[in-house]
């Protein structure tokens, strides 16, 4: 089954030569088995971009700071971060071996934008794209053809793939959610208030402050607080869940017991290795909207005008769920 949001046209084209190509489909539906809904792909995507940045060591959070050597580099760290994720075995003359058949990866920086070698002529390339400007990624399949491509005229001869042929790739999954760079998309108003904070609690306080109801991923966390603790500094007894207690402000983790408490509230559920930091009020019995029950009592997101309380204590569980 195709991405709803690829073209027709497209459809019918990558459709035939799913058909006419048994190791296409092969390595298609051993990709789809081991990543049904893409989570795991695009978690990789996230994470390979994060290590390029760096941020616990530079503070960086923008694609565009990176030196050309490092842009370079993506492209390998992809394919090797692939490879570990999913334990692809390694190719005989290609990248991977999936499903026995030879596999070549290629990420580009622009979508269409990749680089083909003349050695991965008939062999089957697993296209990859990643944006961290639109928060989306793609990824899909397609058997190499001389035809398809546009000549090379750079040094190492390498091709690209003619925009009229594109619609012959297998897409796997095509302009998905790749997981926000919260950092990159806040105002910069906010950003700026976060980076001149004194320090890495001070600077991860003001981060939960002004980022609430938005998942905020653990490297986030890292590249904020510039510290090798820097989980220490969210938690309780001193990090920022007790910093803003007193404003009312709880931080949701990927425990299974603080997912269902923002599922019930009505806020972005975190996933694995995310927080979202929320400000709650009191509510009764008879609230009308989504509440939930925390540490005995009722809560709901607080709005403009409503009183602010400390917020309650939230529950611990060493129970988490992926997702």
């Amino acid at each position: 089954m195709f991405p709803l949001d690829i073209t027709a046209a497209a459809n019918i084209h990558a459709n035939e030569l799913h058909r006419e190509d048994p190791g296409l489909a092969a390595v298609y539906g051993k990709l789809q088995q081991l990543d049904p809904a893409g989570l795991r792909f695009a978690a990789v995507l996230r994470d390979t971009i994060d290590q390029l940045l760096n941020g616990e060591i530079t503070g960086r959070y923008d694609w565009k700071t990176l030196f050309k050597t490092e842009k370079t580099h993506a492209g390998t760290l992809v394919e090797i971060n692939l490879q570990r994720e999913f334990k692809f075995a390694d190719g005989i003359d290609m990248d991977y071996q999936i499903s026995g058949i030879d596999v070549d990866c290629k990420y580009s920086q622009q979508l269409g934008g990749w680089m083909i070698p003349p050695e991965a002529l008939g062999h089957l390339c697993l296209l990859v794209w990643a944006d961290d400007y639109t928060s989306q990624w793609s990824a899909g399949l397609l058997r190499i053809r001389a035809e398809w491509l546009n000549a090379g005229n750079n040094r190492d001869k390498k091709l690209t793939i003619k925009a009229e042929h594109r619609n012959k790739i297998l897409w796997l999954w095509h302009q998905q959610e790749l997981p926000e760079n919260t950092l990159l998309h806040m105002d910069p108003v906010h950003r700026a208030a976060v980076y001149e904070a004194s320090s890495g609690q001070a600077r991860l306080n003001e981060l939960f402050r002004r980022c609430q109801q938005r998942r905020i991923g653990r490297n986030v966390i890292r590249t904020v607080a510039q510290q090798k603790d820097y989980m220490k500094r969210v938690r309780g007894n001193g990090g920022s869940r007790s910093s803003l207690k007193d404003e009312g402000i709880i931080i949701l983790g990927d425990y299974r017991s603080h997912q269902e408490i923002a599922g019930q509230l009505g806020v972005p559920i975190p996933r694995e290795g995310e927080f979202v930091s929320v400000c709650v009020t009191p509510a009764d019995e008879s609230h009308a909207g989504p509440r939930t029950l925390i540490d005995g009592s009722l809560w709901t997101v607080a709005t403009a005008g409503d009183v602010i309380v400390a917020a309650p204590t939230l529950p611990s569980s060493i129970s988490r769920a992926k997702q």
